[in-house]
């Protein structure tokens, strides 16, 4: 593509020169590439300008105040968006049917159960997100919940001449403030809920949703369509969100207008939801068990339909979805009998959540393992003590991916919410711990890493799934 084409009449004389490709890191530089160069909270990409154009950079994206010699200089005051908007001209086209979810809990989920229901209404669907990149035929781990923009829009392009038709992906507040999803025209947008988390970043709750709102005010294409689950004490302001756009609007929940859920009851397996759509009121036998996994079929659900799915197959089809790798997993079954699940609540809101999910299949009692990363708000940690002591009947306190903090002081800001908890720092004793002391009526709930594969300790990732740990342990 010549690079006229892409940025107009800033090419000047360079115009016809051919686009290779794009990068935000100068050692992924190649002749022909257009560099983004911005500012970071670890790193200023403009120190690498220089580099970049020696490596054969013929376009560099930056503020009009950086330095840029030997290659056009496209100056924007928010480079990110400037450089998403004309890397999303290079790789299209994308899948026909995009959507997204954003929310503090139940995005993995969420977009997963949309795949889904795409694919059992005959769609060769996708999703992108915490678990990486999942079709019908495989599933490829990224690493991270939302990747660089050249990644995201790459693999997005990939998943088209894929043949994919419905693609959906996780819309995080870090990735909605620095722009590393946009430039894809996006026609279904969802919220989930709003609680404590990434405050270290954001600084308030406020400034959170704002973050979560670019979704809605700027990722949204012209006549898209909001689905919003609307029994979180900020569907409200999302809702309004909403109208001032003006989306199209399908609300879910106990108070949805859409899909209406009327009643819900725990079953061994699963649960019976009661629901009302355009006015037929259904029965369905949800295999998944918890209030916040119905909450995240249903908006799936509102999802699929907005996308133009059938209504009354789309609700017939949440009997067959089958559960999410790390939320509320039954990893094992230990030799007295009881069930070990495992799950990725890391917040206060998520930790009740998944406590309250299995309390009703508890006869006996509920032991709970948990910790808090390092690097992260500190500010949610005796919270999560506090709500681990409350619903919990066992709490032990382990570590969850330190990084570069003391571990142990990171249990101590656990324990000021929960001094009564155990306090057992490796990670595979904690759990080993749990499931000896487990009964058979008894339900040992791992939270914190779910689906992870790793334990980051200072720089370094050691190996760790908490679902095989718990398997070799109940073994």
């Amino acid at each position: 593509m010549r690079l006229d084409s892409l940025i107009g009449e800033l090419a000047g004389d360079a115009g016809s020169s051919r686009v290779t490709g794009f990068a935000i890191d100068n050692r992924k530089v190649a002749p022909g590439t257009i560099f983004g160069a911005f500012q970071g909270a670890a790193f200023n990409g403009e120190d690498f300008i220089p580099a970049a154009i020696e490596a054969g950079a013929i376009a560099v994206v930056a503020r009009p105040e950086a330095k840029v010699e030997g290659a056009i200089h496209i100056a924007d005051a928010n480079p990110r968006k400037a450089f998403a908007m004309i890397a999303s001209r290079f790789f299209a086209p994308f899948p026909a049917h995009v959507a997204a979810i954003t929310g503090t809990n139940g995005k993995t989920s969420t977009v997963e159960m949309t795949r889904q229901l795409w694919r059992m209404a005959g769609f060769n669907a996708a999703s992108i997100g915490t678990l990486g990149i999942t079709t019908a035929d495989e599933q490829v781990r990224t690493g991270l919940t939302t990747p660089d923009i050249v990644t995201f829009l790459s693999n997005m392009a990939g998943l088209e001449r894929e043949g994919v038709t419905h693609a959906i992906f996780e819309a995080s507040s870090h990735g909605l403030d620095q722009y590393r999803i946009a430039g894809v025209p996006v026609s279904v947008v969802g919220f989930s809920n709003l609680s404590r988390d990434h405050l270290d970043y954001h600084g308030t709750m406020d400034a959170y949703f704002q973050a979560k709102m670019r979704l809605f005010d700027e990722v949204a294409a012209e006549g898209a369509t909001a689905v919003i689950w609307a029994d979180d004490e900020w569907s409200q302001k999302a809702i309004a969100r909403a109208k001032e756009r003006p989306l199209r609007l399908i609300t879910v929940g106990t108070q949805g207008q859409g899909i209406t859920l009327l009643s819900r009851e725990p079953t061994q397996l699963g649960q019976t939801l009661e629901i009302s759509v355009q006015g037929e009121v259904s029965k369905i036998k949800l295999p998944l068990i918890g209030a916040y996994q119905a909450a995240n079929a249903l908006v799936s659900a509102g999802i699929a339909i907005a996308s133009g799915c059938d209504a009354e197959e789309v609700i017939a089809n949440l009997a067959r979805l089958q559960p999410v790798r790390g939320r509320l997993e039954r990893a094992a079954i230990s030799r007295s009998g009881a069930p070990v699940y495992v799950d990725y609540a890391h917040t206060p809101d998520g930790l009740e959540a998944a406590i309250a999910a299995l309390r009703p299949h508890t006869k006996g009692k509920l032991i709970l393992v948990f910790g808090a990363g390092g690097d992260r708000d500190a500010g949610k940690r005796p919270l999560m003590g506090q709500v681990a002591a409350r619903d919990a009947d066992i709490v032990i306190v382990t570590d969850d991916n330190p990084r570069s903090e003391d571990p142990a002081a990171i249990r101590r800001e656990v324990l000021a919410g929960a001094p009564a908890a155990l306090d057992i720092g490796d990670r595979r004793e904690a759990i080993a711990e749990a499931i000896r002391q487990a009964a058979a009526e008894d339900i040992v709930m791992i939270a914190g890493k779910g689906h992870e594969v790793g334990q980051i300790i200072g720089d370094k990732v050691y190996p760790f799934d908490d679902v095989e740990v718990a398997r070799e342990c109940a073994a």
